[in-house]
Order: structure tokens, then sequence, then C-alpha cells
């Protein structure tokens, strides 16, 4: 009897701890990423009709959202489907949750939106404070706190303006001017330089450099790169590198495509280019060693001929690039960029393949069809003379299928990924 009892304790103690477990906060199993095709998120597909936006390009652009990019979807057409957004929204947006936010075509004011039902729902609007933005050009960064940081050059281009919102209402937290200079020599700052935010340190890094003439492409500086105290915005420390002449989305930061990214390590990677002495633009992947303030001058993780266009982080040391082979052709609607994968730790990359083949050329320079969600990276591509489709590229095997097609006709521009709404 007491052996019973004894058993029936025991039984009791192991279920109370399966129980307990299974309900702690301190449960290290980790929660799977959402799969599309559930309420959890899905996919807001662009397109433009006539030619490639960006860049201030006036082109009608339609978003539709789908839940799924799987080759069993239907064929995405935009007949009687889509939202027409080019009338009051650019194409460039920060994207965080739910929501799209921007400073929107109106010019005055910062936005946040969701698309659906094919039409523009507006969250919140906020008019300007004392500092003012151009739509398109600027850039952004997260604090935490679901805080948002805006910085760019200003009206005359002569110094760094910057406003602090709190995303959940857009109310001005507070706004600015950097201290920093326009660097010798030069007449004006870049539009909006690039700026992220470094969390293991709490540091804002802000990529930029100056330039001859407002509207006017040639450098006339190096990159410097400023280290920031994101609670009282001083500058710690402004280093200029002899490396890179600019950064990938110099003009407008990243709101259409990714230049930046961290590691699992903190160290911190930008798309840049160089003016060679040959005449020849060449482009860059460099990187900021964890806790550093400049560039590890012995790094290049992109050693391709070409411009390298846009980057985006896969994990373990692996990143997604979007590139051109310039000897197909330069022009936004040329038919020369394509995808690869960046090993970071041998700084050599290969074409993505499916099939055994490579993923079509694609036209669109100022374009983002990558997106990562549950694990897989979705690869957009915009090939001449057939139609549109989606790649799936599995980042723990590797393995490349074919998804889901969009009809012909139309101008393949982003693939975003929202948070459905609550």
């Amino acid at each position: 009897m007491k052996r019973l009892k004894f058993l029936f304790s025991m039984v009791m103690v192991a279920i109370l701890a399966i129980s307990f477990n299974a309900c702690s906060d301190d449960d290290p199993t980790p929660t799977p990423d959402p799969t599309p095709g559930t309420e959890d998120y899905h996919f807001d597909i662009w397109i433009a009709l006539d030619k490639h936006g960006g860049m201030g390009r006036d082109v009608k652009t339609l978003v539709r959202s789908v839940e799924s990019l799987d080759a069993t979807q239907p064929q995405i057409d935009f007949v009687g489907e889509g939202t027409e957004v080019n009338s009051k929204l650019t194409l460039e947006n920060i994207i965080k949750g739910a929501y799209y936010y921007q400073v929107p075509v109106a010019g005055d004011r910062f936005g946040k939106y969701t698309l659906s039902d094919n039409k523009i729902n507006t969250v919140q609007e906020q008019k300007f404070g004392t500092n003012t933005y151009l739509p398109r050009k600027y850039t952004h960064t997260w604090l935490p706190d679901n805080n948002l940081m805006i910085m760019a050059a200003n009206g005359d281009a002569d110094k760094i303006i910057w406003t602090k919102l709190n995303a959940s209402d857009m109310t001005i937290l507070k706004e600015g001017t950097l201290n920093i200079q326009v660097p010798e020599g030069s007449a004006v700052f870049t539009t909006s330089g690039i700026l992220t935010y470094r969390e293991k340190d709490n540091k804002l890094i802000y990529f930029y450099y100056g330039k001859s003439k407002k509207g006017i492409n040639s450098t006339e500086s190096k990159v410097y790169t400023a280290v920031i105290d994101p609670s009282t915005m001083n500058v710690e420390s402004n280093i200029q590198t002899s490396l890179v002449d600019e950064m990938v989305g110099s003009a407008y930061g990243e709101l259409l495509q990714k230049c930046t990214f961290f590691d699992e390590s903190g160290n911190l990677y930008l798309a840049c280019l160089s003016n060679d002495e040959d005449g020849v633009e060449r482009s860059h992947l460099l990187r900021i060693k964890a806790g550093e303030k400049d560039f590890d001058p012995s790094y290049d993780g992109f050693t391709n001929d070409g411009k390298l266009v846009s980057i985006e982080y896969l994990g373990n040391n692996k990143a997604l690039a979007y590139a051109r082979e310039d000897q197909l052709g330069t022009g936004i609607d040329s038919y020369s960029h394509y995808y690869a994968i960046i090993d970071l730790s041998s700084k050599s990359s290969s074409r993505i393949k499916c099939d055994g083949k490579d993923l079509p050329y694609s036209g669109g320079r100022f374009s983002q069809r990558t997106a990562i969600a549950g694990g897989k990276a979705y690869i957009g591509v915009n090939p001449e003379g057939s139609n549109p489709c989606i790649y799936i590229y599995d980042i723990a095997t590797g393995t490349v299928e074919k998804g889901v097609e969009i009809a012909e006709g139309y101008y393949f521009e982003q693939i975003r990924v929202l948070e459905n709404e609550k």
C-alpha cells in the first residue's frame, strides 16, 4: 500500500512538473515562425504600369494583398483588384508590424497606413513640427518602445535634421539638428544618408557624405560614420573612411531597398560604392565590428564586378544580394539584375538557381522583390519576355522552388510582408 501511494505521488509530481513547464514563461522551447497562409501575416505585391517606378518616377502603382506565394495559388492578376496608391503614397515606405509609415505625397506630415479592400486606410497622421521633410528623401531607424527616428538633410542641405516619433500614435516626441558640419571641401550634405540602430550598445550609427552641389550626384568627400547617443542625440564620434565614396540608398535611405544589416554577433554591414581612379564605379560590402566606430579595413564581402543594389541577411553568415551585371545594361529597366547568396565568411557569392538553372535576369533597379518570412526567402523576378514570378528559397536547406506567377503586362516592384491587423 505504501508503495502504491509512493508511485501515485511520483506520478502527480511528474504531471505537475509537465503542466508547470508548459505554462512557464521560461519554457526554452522556441516558438516556431508563422507560415504563409495563417492568420499571422500576409504579403503585399506592388506592381507598376507602363514602366518601373522608384526615385520619383511618375507611374501608376497598384498593391494587392495575398495570403500565400506558393505554386498552388492562382496567378496574381490586377484586373479589378489592387489598391491604387501613387496618388497619395510613394513607393518608398517604412514597414513595421501591420503598418506602412511614410511622408506621403502631400509632403506636409508623417503618416501611418494600412492597405485593404482596394483602399488606403489612414490610421494616424501627424503634421510636421519645426523640421520638415520631403517625400522619399529621408532615412529612418526603429528605437526601443516603438519609437521611430527620421533623419535627413534640411531644405538647403547644409544641416542634418532629425525627428523622433511615437509610432503608436504618431506624436512628435522630440526634434532637432545633428551637431555635424558639411564635410570640408563640400557644399552640401547628401540628401538623406543611412541611419541604423545598434541595439547591443544602444547607439545610432549614421552614414553620410558631402557633395559639390545640391542635386548633383558627384561626391566631394568619402563616407563619414557618426556614432550618436539616442537619448541625448550627442555625436560621440565622427570618422571619415578612405575606403568608399557613398552608400547604396544615399538619397532615399532604406525606404525602398535594404543596404544594412547586423549579424548574430552584432557586426554591422553596409552596401556602398567607390568611384575609382579608372572611372569605374565599384560596389563593396563593408563591415563595422560589434562595438567599433569605424569600418574594418581588412573586410569587403562583395568581390563581384557590377553594382550591388540591395542586401538582406538570412542568418548563419549568409546574405541575399540583388546585384547588376553592368555589361548587360545599367538602366533602371535593363534586364541585367540578378540574385545571389553571399557567404560572409569566405566573401564569395553564387547565383541562386532553381532546377539547376540561374534565376532569370530582372528589370527594375529600384525594386525590393525579396522578403523573409517563416524561415523562407521569397524572391521575385521580373524577366524579359515571360511572366513575373516568385521563387521560394528555404533558408535552412538552401533549396529553391518556383512559387506563384504574376500575370504578364505588369512591372513587378516589391514584395512586402505585413502582420494581419488584430
